[in-house]
């Protein structure tokens, strides 16, 4: 029985300058929170050129799409930073740039202050509350020793809107070229075919206009 689970759980497969390959994946909702029609494989558009989004049609074959990282992308590391109570874990390399930390508690994650991040700013339940937001997987927190960067959920992804694939669940990403989210728990995907940091949102989208009318 757990061998079949486990050939029958979702997965993403980058391919090399192509689609995102995903198989297994009953929940595909849009911005909208429309359920999309999925099948046993499917084939994501990350390219940002498709004309049948969120599906590939095959534009990345004539629109000189790479799915290479860039050399000047943020370092994929992680910082602490101990407060009283709590303390707060950032990769800035895997940040899809939400926004939801720095929108809803100000007084921790500060824009343009160094150390940018403040862990006494606020109290350990409204961090942890934020922290939980966050879709990329960037965020995480310690508290009484205890690691928390997992949060259950069912395997889903959600195109947001104009923006990146929001991956949640623990969908395995298999990555050729070895790519590994922060946490297999929930990740962000480019499909804007832009960021620095593929097969990750490193927030490009914000700048090169990328428009998804449908979802």
């Amino acid at each position: 029985m757990s061998s079949s689970n486990e050939e029958n759980k979702p997965t993403i497969k980058v391919t090399k300058d192509g689609p995102y390959i995903v198989s297994n994946l009953e929940n595909l909702r849009n911005s909208k929170g429309v359920f999309i029609e999925t099948k046993p494989v499917i084939a994501l558009c990350r390219c940002g050129g498709s004309t049948t989004k969120p599906f590939c049609s095959g534009a990345h074959t004539t629109n000189g799409f790479s799915g290479d990282k860039q050399e000047d992308r943020v370092p994929d590391q992680v910082d602490t930073y101990v407060g009283e109570k709590i303390t707060i874990h950032d990769n800035r390399g895997v940040c899809s740039h939400m926004g939801h930390c720095t929108d809803n508690l100000p007084n921790v994650f500060r824009m343009k202050t160094e150390p940018w991040i403040d862990p006494d700013g606020a109290s350990p339940e409204e961090i942890e509350h934020v922290i939980k937001m966050c879709p990329s997987g960037a965020l995480s927190y310690t508290k009484d020793g205890v690691l928390h960067k997992e949060y259950p959920h069912e395997p889903e992804i959600f195109v947001g809107k104009n923006r990146s694939y929001n991956v949640v669940g623990g969908i395995e990403l298999e990555d050729p070229d070895g790519s590994k989210p922060e946490t297999q728990d929930h990740y962000t995907l480019c499909r804007c075919g832009g960021s620095r940091n593929k097969p990750f949102c490193d927030g490009t989208h914000w700048y090169n206009e990328f428009d998804d009318e449908t979802n």
